[in-house]
């Protein structure tokens, strides 16, 4: 499933009738330099959020979509999860949300406070357990990016066309910043997720706007700015801005299916470190700071195949030698995630939930026809898979391009009527992606959401609580491998 479905994305679009129940605010953190070890919260569905929700709430009827998702944000993260979190020795959670839950397109500017509550909620729980929390503007209007999780429906970032979007994210965030000035246990704002603009100085431009509204509010909180194309690309970025810090990605092709398995080799090591060494290049040069705001494997699951154990285990491997770089550089990072349905998660609904086994069929399907951007069935669509690899690593890794028999005469017409398309941003894209990103993870998927909302029809409200109930801590499964690799790791600081 891919990283769409997440906590802090969940759109409200309607009032929900049931009270949010927000922990008081703990005691303040005491001051000081810290380093932050974390990670991220998401599960999956198909094509874009908005979409799903709004054919969730055609089968539902509004009660029950309210009460649903309601839900399924009280069980999703807990005092349980907080506590399991900080006994892992971890002591930061970069919370992912879509702008959607403040704010309604077509009443702009006008807030909801319940999506504020939602949000007081996490940051109490957390702090109450020593954990700090970095606020994520993962998907701001109009869509900073051009993947799914800027929840757009189409495959260009209309953020970077259209000033009313941009000055729509400032607003938000001096409205956050008004509320959380002062909140200790709030280490700092990441303001804009991810990215892409294919000129390289709007995104300079709405930064520098950026710090000076959000510390006009609020001073005292570090801007945690993410390098252009996926906080890869710091080429065009010049002087630091004042009380920031600089985050990168760093996800690794040996990481996901496409990429060939990590062994630990010294040439493996070597490019891991030169593709880490490129993304930094930047702070080394201006000597600012350095935050590694996504990085993390997926895992094999015995669905996969015999080989699964053995799978999982390069990835663990990789990621003992990524925690290695990034403790020789001396920098903070946040994996990305904590809980999902089994793809990457710390912890993840299990297969015995009411949730998977009611979704199983759909689940397949959607991995069978590549839905997502990553994660799909590549072993059925093998004898099908062009050849050759990507030029350079996706940053959402598995490789599944498309039937050669169905999409390759489409690709070689365009080259041969548009040769220029070889060269669209952004440049890691070949044709076979950006001919997959539309055909795939947005016709095809969005064409998947009546599917997916016919799974919902004639549940009673008790049914409903138990598919939400699927992602209570005590009802998931952990990542055993993934959590020891964390835990020994944090014990060395």
């Amino acid at each position: 499933m891919p990283a769409d479905f997440s906590i802090s994305s969940l759109s409200l679009l309607a009032m929900p009738h049931l009270p949010i129940n927000v922990p008081p605010a703990p005691a303040p953190s005491p001051l000081g330099v810290l380093r932050l070890r974390g990670t991220e919260i998401i599960t999956g569905y198909p094509g874009h959020e908005y979409g799903m929700r709004r054919a969730l709430k055609k089968v539902l009827g509004e009660e029950k979509y309210d009460f649903f998702f309601d839900k399924f944000l009280e069980y999703f993260f807990t005092e349980k999860d907080a506590e399991f979190f900080a006994s892992l020795g971890l002591n930061c959670i970069r919370v992912p949300f879509n702008y959607r839950h403040f704010e309604d397109d077509m009443n702009p500017g006008v807030y909801n406070e319940r999506g504020f509550q939602w949000l007081d909620r996490i940051i109490n729980i957390l702090g109450s357990y020593g954990i700090y929390t970095i606020l994520d503007l993962h998907a701001a209007p109009g869509g900073q990016n051009i993947d799914w999780h800027a929840d757009t429906g189409v495959h260009r970032a209309l953020f970077w066309e259209h000033i009313e979007f941009q000055n729509r994210a400032i607003a938000l965030w001096e409205e956050l910043a008004r509320r959380y000035k002062g909140n200790t246990w709030v280490a700092g704002y990441n303001p804009l997720n991810e990215p892409t603009d294919e000129e390289h100085v709007r995104v300079i431009a709405w930064y520098e706007r950026a710090q000076k509204a959000i510390h006009a509010v609020d001073p005292d909180h570090i801007l945690f700015w993410d390098g252009n194309t996926w906080a890869a690309d710091f080429s065009h970025f010049k002087d630091p801005l004042p009380g920031s810090c600089y985050a990168i990605h760093d996800y690794s092709n040996f990481g996901f299916p496409s990429g060939e398995p990590y062994k630990g080799t010294p040439e493996q090591k070597a490019k891991l470190e030169r593709q880490f060494k490129r993304k930094i290049e930047f702070h080394q040069r201006v000597g600012c700071h350095i935050w590694n705001g996504e990085f993390g494997p997926v895992y094999a699951s015995p669905s996969d195949g015999p080989d699964w154990e053995s799978v999982n285990e390069d990835r663990y491997r990789l990621l003992k030698d990524q925690l290695g770089l990034y403790d020789t550089a001396k920098i903070s990072w946040s994996i990305w995630l904590y809980k999902d349905i089994g793809f990457q998660g710390m912890v993840y609904a299990g297969p015995d939930t009411a949730y998977i086994k009611h979704f199983k069929p759909f689940l397949e399907k959607k991995k069978r026809v590549a839905a997502d951007e990553w994660g799909a069935d590549i072993k059925h669509f093998k004898p099908f898979l062009e050849k050759k690899k990507r030029v350079a690593a996706d940053e959402w890794g598995a490789d599944i391009k498309v039937v050669q028999h169905v999409f390759d005469p489409l690709e070689e017409w365009l080259v041969k009527e548009v040769p220029g398309i070889k060269k669209r941003y952004p440049p890691m894209w070949n044709v076979s992606t950006h001919v997959g990103r539309v055909l795939r993870n947005i016709l095809l998927s969005e064409e998947l959401y009546p599917e997916y909302a016919e799974y919902f029809r004639d549940l009673s409200f008790e049914q409903l609580d138990e598919l939400a109930a699927s992602f209570k801590f005590e009802n998931c499964k952990q990542r055993e491998g993934l959590n020891q690799v964390l835990r020994e790791h944090a014990k060395l600081h």
